[in-house]
């Protein structure tokens, strides 16, 4: 099952701190990560940086739109306003399609503030037990995921 999460870290080196956790736990076969970008917001910064890798060199390139999308929509479409309306309406589309809703969007964008950073990650194939095991301590919230009710249940449990 392919999953899409978005995860909160207090600190702007959190996320990173998590992507590192997260790569050891696919090198012991707990998780493949598809893909992932972390979004950082250095206290003092004037907006927020976007990093990206594409762990799928196939793939990269599509994953690379879709980040630039979302990341796009997240900061930028809503300082433009009114006069980019279809083009919020193609960002809500494209990141419809792997399960995130103008809802969760709007509750990304309102949770990265400076001093803060943010991990989206499109993974198969988790582990939730040994995976929390390792993601244990990093201090994160959920903040979107296109997993059902019980699915996210189990994952918020899981990563305490």
């Amino acid at each position: 099952m392919t999953t899409f999460t978005a995860w909160k870290f207090e600190t702007a080196d959190g996320a990173q701190k998590a992507v590192d956790a997260i790569k050891g736990a696919e090198r012991d076969g707990l998780v493949k990560i598809v893909d992932h970008a972390v979004i950082s917001w250095p206290e003092g910064g004037a907006r927020p940086e976007m990093h990206h890798s594409n762990e799928d060199k196939w793939r990269g390139t599509g994953w690379g739109a879709f980040w630039g999308i979302l990341f796009g929509g997240l900061f930028f479409v809503p300082l433009l306003g009114a006069a980019v309306g279809a083009a919020a309406g193609a960002i809500t589309k494209a990141v419809s399609a792997v399960g995130i809703s103008e809802d969760q969007l709007e509750n990304i964008r309102a949770q990265i503030t400076p001093g803060t950073s943010l991990l989206c990650a499109v993974t198969e194939n988790a582990n939730m037990d040994r995976l929390g095991e390792r993601l244990h301590g990093l201090h994160s919230t959920l903040v979107a995921t296109n997993l059902t009710d019980a699915e996210k249940s189990l994952l918020l449990e899981t990563f305490g």
